[in-house]
């Protein structure tokens, strides 16, 4: 009986420490972040198709969105489909696009983080030349591989409740463990009048 009455307790120390961990994986999942693979070339050479990330979903409660941040959102043609994207207009920017430029506000941005000149599509959003003023409760996104991505050049600004969580973290490939970068100037990131948290 005693071993009996030890091995029930056995396992139900097992199952007690597995319920643990389980439900602290599906707080986590849930409510605080998780994990994403990047599928296709959108983000190209920032995120390369296969590489897996962590999403923060708890970014935007201690501070303000940024222009630069690399965001996970649902797609505005299918919310069963999830984009990765870069900010770069917030409620209150001015987005204009001109010989293949990105002006924010009239400033200039410098994007080296890029491989190829911005592009526009006839029957897009964005017009060559025509400055686009983004609506409150709402951003502009781009993927870094201008001529594959589709994002806010085409379908619009995209609303800011189907924004999942924010990039963070880059756990594989090996090679590529680490942080993820703002690699715009620090005095152009800053968000408009209008600060936004999730609720």
């Amino acid at each position: 009986m005693k071993i009996v009455k030890g091995l029930i307790e056995f396992v139900m120390e097992i199952l007690e420490t597995v319920v643990f961990v389980g439900s602290i994986f599906i707080v986590t999942y849930l409510f605080i972040m998780q994990p994403n693979q990047v599928k296709g070339a959108s983000m190209e050479p920032t995120f390369l198709s296969g590489e897996y990330i962590f999403t923060s979903k708890i970014t935007y409660k201690f501070r303000p969105m940024q222009k630069g941040d690399v965001v996970i959102f649902k797609s505005p043609k299918n919310p069963d489909i999830e984009y990765i994207k870069r900010v770069m207009g917030l409620p209150g920017d001015k987005v204009l696009v001109q010989n293949s430029e990105v002006y924010i506000n009239g400033q200039q941005i410098s994007e080296n983080y890029i491989s190829a000149k911005t592009n526009l599509w006839e029957g897009g959003f964005l017009k060559e030349g025509v400055t686009v003023t983004i609506p409150d409760g709402f951003i502009f996104v781009m993927g870094d591989n201008r001529p594959r991505s589709s994002d806010s050049r085409e379908f619009g600004p995209i609303n800011i409740n189907s924004i999942i969580g924010q990039v963070f973290y880059r756990y594989f490939p090996s090679n590529k463990i680490g942080p993820i970068n703002n690699p715009i100037p620090p005095n152009l990131r800053s968000y408009s009048f209008l600060t936004y948290f999730f609720t």
